[in-house]
């Protein structure tokens, strides 16, 4: 059998798969009463748009609405602007009654993962994901998780195809937007499948929606933060890592991680600060080989939680002292286990900002 046969072999076989799961879901959803979808905290484009396709899903094919929750804040100025532009109706999760719903959704978070606010002794019904499967799924009722995708929208997307649903210029623009963020315009762990819908969402997109979207009026902290970033970033061989101390906004971590790869020479990036009672932790790397997810368990196993992917992973340490000390140890702490992780040797960290004589 060819390669291209196998591809189409392949690609069927996803979709066959995404058909069945959704009628599955959908009739085993049926008249069941309120339904919660639980999204990550401080969620980012993937899981909102995956969200909202779910949330559409349902209530085509069944008529009952649903309710999009999240934790923390929605803090990147480009996150609060696709929300406000393509009028997406989120809420609190801790405004919520939780005994209201009958049934729970998680996308793009599962239980036990440590990035979400719902409590741990609630049943959850479904888990739609792209990250690695954790144990906890064995008392879900409805799995369906897929490692080898970049976005969780784009499982979604599927679901929507498969079931003949159209999509409106508002929906088809937050999960063209969400993958095209998630894997930086198919340059970063994404799939065929992916890529199929990266295209198709494309032409039902809104430009200038998505314009506006990218191109968000930031805050004077915003350049602010990136100055004490650099400032306070070192330089180990081809690792760098920033610490931010105390943050406002935890996105920031993700998105100071991404710019600071850009730097010559830089193959691995950690940043990390605190926010709100606890430490976060970014990573990024151009090596496609890096299996940074196992990374980062191997850095964070008996400090908080962890996961991620092969060139992107992130974690939490709750709670965490704030002080200047209580982070300069711990930021000790994490470099010399993350040049461990990377078969490295520890040199002294040069800084990536020499003060002018």
């Amino acid at each position: 059998m060819g390669g291209r046969e196998e591809k189409n072999v392949a690609c069927r076989a996803e979709l066959a798969f995404s058909n069945e799961r959704a009628e599955q879901v959908v009739e085993w959803m049926r008249g069941r009463g309120r339904i919660l979808i639980v999204i990550h905290d401080n969620p980012d484009p993937d899981a909102i748009a995956a969200g909202v396709a779910l949330r559409h899903l349902l209530l085509v094919q069944t008529g009952q609405d649903a309710i999009i929750a999240f934790g923390g804040i929605i803090g990147r100025s480009e996150n609060r602007s696709m929300v406000a532009e393509l009028e997406i109706q989120l809420q609190p999760i801790g405004s919520l009654d939780l005994d209201q719903f009958n049934v729970v959704c998680m996308i793009d978070t599962q239980p036990g993962a440590g990035n979400n606010s719902f409590p741990a002794d609630r049943t959850v019904h479904l888990v739609i994901d792209h990250h690695p499967a954790r144990d906890e799924l064995r008392n879900v009722v409805w799995v369906d998780v897929r490692e080898e995708y970049g976005a969780a929208a784009t499982i979604l997307y599927e679901y929507l195809c498969c079931q003949n649903i159209s999509l409106n210029t508002r929906l088809a623009t937050s999960l063209f937007y969400a993958i095209k963020s998630e894997t930086q315009d198919l340059g970063r762990e994404w799939s065929r499948a992916d890529r199929e819908a990266y295209l198709r969402l494309l032409s039902l997109s809104n430009n200038r929606i998505l314009f506006r979207i990218t191109h968000p009026p930031v805050p004077s902290n915003y350049f602010a933060i990136f100055n004490r970033a650099m400032q306070n970033a070192r330089i180990y061989g081809c690792v760098l890592v920033f610490n931010l101390y105390q943050i406002d906004n935890p996105d920031i971590v993700a998105e100071l991680a991404d710019f600071m790869l850009r730097h010559e020479g830089v193959t691995h990036v950690l940043g990390m600060g605190w926010y709100d009672g606890g430490e976060v932790f970014s990573l990024r790397t151009i090596d496609p080989d890096a299996m940074l997810g196992q990374v980062v368990r191997e850095i964070l196993h008996d400090l908080g939680t962890s996961g991620g992917h092969g060139m992107t992973a992130g974690g939490q340490i709750r709670p965490m002292a704030s002080d200047e000390k209580s982070q300069w140890d711990l930021e000790q702490l994490v470099v010399r286990r993350f040049l461990e992780a990377l078969n490295l040797e520890p040199t002294p960290g040069e800084p990536l900002v020499v003060a002018a004589p």
